[in-house]
């Protein structure tokens, strides 16, 4: 018998892991609803295009069920590595990308109807300034910034789903943010031009 849904708000990732490996099913719909979002929007930032985000996260979260049983909880947190995860097949998506020239400036963004007309087109041309000036950061820069200033992650974490040291977080964030700025400096310039 599985535990209720509403009892999962009160179980940590591992538990919820442990619980899945056992045959409850409710334990993998809750710790899903409570990754996927995060994951989610972060392979959406780094990929740009939601539909592909959304296949990453679903392969991610297979990924992350197949291992249940292996699970050693206290060694990583689930979240850490499933961004792990999510980071490695966006990177391999983007090369992928890169060897048959598709660029992520071609990929359209989705429409949010609920903005008046104005707010939305001002909204999609910073959203498209924001993703253009992703796109042009070197790939490890755009991975630690995304993880970092957008989805809100600690550099300890950051460095574990990257594999690399803290300092080398710092000094990717620090760059990544730096060039960010200038793109995006060089852009308000074309557009009050």
């Amino acid at each position: 018998m599985g535990m209720a849904l509403d009892q999962s708000d009160q179980l940590d990732d591992d538990a919820l892991i442990v619980l899945f490996a056992n045959g409850d099913g409710a334990a993998a719909e809750a710790l899903t609803l409570r990754l996927s979002p995060q994951a989610l929007s972060f392979a959406k930032r780094m990929l740009g295009d939601l539909a592909e985000a959304e296949d990453v996260v679903q392969e991610a979260m297979l990924r992350l069920w197949r291992i249940a049983p292996d699970w050693r909880p206290g060694e990583a947190k689930p979240a850490t590595w499933l961004y792990r995860v999510v980071n490695n097949l966006c990177i391999d998506r983007l090369r992928k990308r890169q060897r048959i020239n598709v660029g992520l400036d071609d990929l359209a963004e989705p429409m949010d109807p609920s903005p008046s007309v104005e707010a939305r087109l001002i909204q999609e041309d910073r959203m498209a300034a924001l993703d253009a000036a992703f796109a042009q950061l070197p790939e490890r820069q755009r991975q630690a910034v995304i993880l970092r200033h957008i989805e809100g992650q600690a550099n300890p974490e950051i460095a574990q789903i990257m594999d690399i040291s803290v300092e080398a977080v710092e000094s990717l964030t620090a760059r990544g943010k730096r060039t960010l700025a200038k793109l995006l400096a060089s852009k308000k310039e074309e557009l009050s031009s």
